[in-house]
C-alpha cells in the first residue's frame, strides 16, 4: 500500500520533476537532453547477458571505476550497462569506460519506466552504488528474480532517521535487496535497524580505498606538478569539488596566505560544472589575477588557477602540496578524501564529513587531516603547513599509508557478487 501511495505521488509530481530539468538545463544544457532515457526508453543491449552498475552521479561513478573494470575481465561474456542520473556522471562514465560499457540514464522509479527499461535490457543483476535506493526499482527486479546488490553501502545517521520516518515503505524495499555490502558496522547496523535481513548484510569496507595509480596518471601528475611550479617553484593549494558558499571562503582564507607565504597558487576546482563561470567572477571580485584551465591560460602572474576541466582532478591531487577536500564547509556531508591519500597530500578538511565518517576518522586519528571551521582557520593551516615541510611530509606520509592499509574491499565485493550473480 505505501508503494502504490508513493508511486501516484511521484505521477503526480511528475510536471514538476520534469520543470526542475528545464531550469537546471537553463545552466547545463546536458539536462535538456535524453529525456525519452528517463523513461525507460533505451537501446535494448546486445544478445547477451547484462550486468546492470547504477551509479547516480560523479562521485559513485569514480568509485565504480575499479568495480566496473573488474567485472569486465571476470566476466568478458557479459555486457555491462552502467546509469546514472546526471549530466556530469554520464560525462565520466563516457570519459572512465568509453564504449566498453552500454550508457544510457536510469529510468524514473515509475512502475511503466521501470518495467520498459528492464524489457529491453534483461539483466542478470542489479548493482547499486552506495545508497541509491529507489522502492518501485527494486520491487521490479525482486518480482523478476533479478538480485540486487548494494556496493559499497553507507548510511548517515541522517539519512537512516529520514528513511526511519517512512518505514512502511523502507521496510519492504530493503527486504528485496538480495545483498548489501556495507562500507562499515555502523552503516550495516543502520541498515539491519531499518528492516534489512541480517543474513543480507556483509561488511566489505570501502572501495574508494582501491583506487589505482597507474604509472602514466603518475607521471601526467608530475608533469603538471613542474608546470605549476614553475621557475620559482610555487606552493601549490588545491580546493577541491567546492560548493555553493565555500568559495568565498576559501578565497579569504587565500587572501591571507597569499600574503605570508611568497608567490603561492590556488588552484580551485568547484564541483558543478554549471558554477564555473560564476566561480570565475567571485574569483576576479577579488582583486585576484585568475587564469583558466579551460582556455590553457599561462600562469605567469597567475594567483588562482580555476579548475574548469572535466575529468582531471584526481591528476591534480598528484600535483599541489595541500588539498581541501569540499562539501564539507557545508553541510553537504564531503567528497572523497581518500584520492588525496592516496597521493600522500595532506589533507584539510570542513566539519561536515558524514559521507566518509570511517575514512575521515581514521585520517584524522592517523594525523593526516586537519578540519577547518573557518577562513581563518583554514589560512593558519595552509600558512603553517607551506612554511614546514617535515609536517607536510609526515601527514603525508601518514595519509598514504592509511590509504594502502584499507585496500581490499574490492576484493570482498567481488566475492560477494560471484556468490549473487
Amino acid at each position: 500500500m505505501s508503494r502504490l501511495v508513493y508511486s501516484i505521488l511521484f505521477y503526480l509530481l511528475l510536471p514538476i520533476i520534469l520543470l526542475r530539468l528545464l531550469f537546471r538545463g537553463l545552466k547545463s544544457s546536458g539536462y535538456m537532453s535524453r529525456w525519452a532515457e528517463r523513461f525507460g526508453f533505451t537501446s535494448p543491449t546486445q544478445n547477451k547477458p547484462a550486468i546492470w552498475l547504477h551509479a547516480v552521479s560523479v562521485g559513485e561513478t569514480l568509485a565504480a571505476v575499479p568495480l566496473v573494470k573488474a567485472l569486465q575481465e571476470k566476466y568478458p561474456e557479459q555486457r555491462l550497462i552502467v546509469t546514472c542520473m546526471t549530466p556530469t556522471g554520464s560525462e565520466r562514465i563516457k570519459a572512465a569506460f568509453g564504449a566498453s560499457v552500454d550508457h544510457c540514464y536510469a529510468p524514473y522509479d515509475m512502475p511503466d519506466a521501470v518495467a520498459r527499461f528492464l524489457n529491453r535490457v534483461k539483466p542478470k543483476i542489479l548493482i547499486i552504488m552506495e545508497t541509491e535506493l529507489w522502492p518501485n526499482t527494486i520491487a521490479a527486479c525482486h518480482k523478476r528474480k533479478i538480485p540486487v546488490v548494494l556496493a559499497n553501502g553507507r548510511l548517515s545517521k541522517k539519512s537512516a532517521t529520514a528513511y526511519g520516518r517512512i518505514a512502511p515503505l523502507v521496510r519492504p524495499m530493503l527486504a528485496g535487496l538480495t545483498a548489501v555490502a556495507a562500507q562499515h558496522k555502523d552503516d550495516g547496523a543502520r541498515f539491519t535497524a531499518l528492516g534489512l535481513a541480517e543474513s543480507s548484510l556483509c561488511i566489505t569496507g570501502n572501495i574508494k580505498f582501491d583506487l589505482s595509480l597507474d604509472q602514466l596518471a603518475r607521471e601526467k601528475a608530475q608533469a603538471l606538478l613542474t608546470e605549476w611550479r614553475g621557475e620559482r617553484q610555487r606552493p601549490i593549494f588545491l580546493a577541491a569539488s567546492t560548493h555553493r558558499g565555500e568559495d568565498e571562503i576559501i578565497l579569504q582564507a587565500f587572501a591571507r596566505v597569499n600574503a605570508e607565504i611568497d608567490n603561492p597558487l590556488l588552484v580551485l576546482v568547484p564541483r558543478h560544472p554549471e558554477r564555473f563561470n560564476q566561480v570565475a567572477e567571485l574569483c576576479l571580485s577579488t582583486g585576484l589575477n585568475l587564469a583558466r584551465r579551460s582556455n590553457a591560460d599561462s600562469l605567469e602572474g597567475a594567483d588562482i588557477l580555476l579548475g574548469d576541466t572535466m575529468g582531471e582532478l584526481m591528476i591534480f591531487f598528484g600535483a599541489c602540496d595541500i588539498a581541501f577536500v569540499g562539501g564539507s564547509l557545508v553541510p553537504t556531508g564531503g567528497h572523497n578524501i581518500i584520492e588525496p591519500a592516496a597521493w600522500g597530500v595532506p589533507v584539510l578538511s570542513g566539519p561536515h564529513l558524514f559521507n566518509f565518517s570511517e575514512a575521515s576518522q581514521l585520517l584524522l586519528d592517523g594525523g593526516a587531516m586537519q578540519i577547518c571551521q573557518s577562513a581563518e582557520q583554514m589560512a593558519e593551516q595552509v600558512v603553517g603547513l607551506l612554511q614546514n615541510q617535515v609536517q607536510r611530509t609526515e601527514m603525508g606520509g601518514a595519509a598514504q599509508r592509511i590509504a594502502e592499509e584499507n585496500r581490499g574491499a574490492l576484493n570482498r565485493l567481488l566475492d560477494l557478487i560471484e556468490k549473487t550473480i
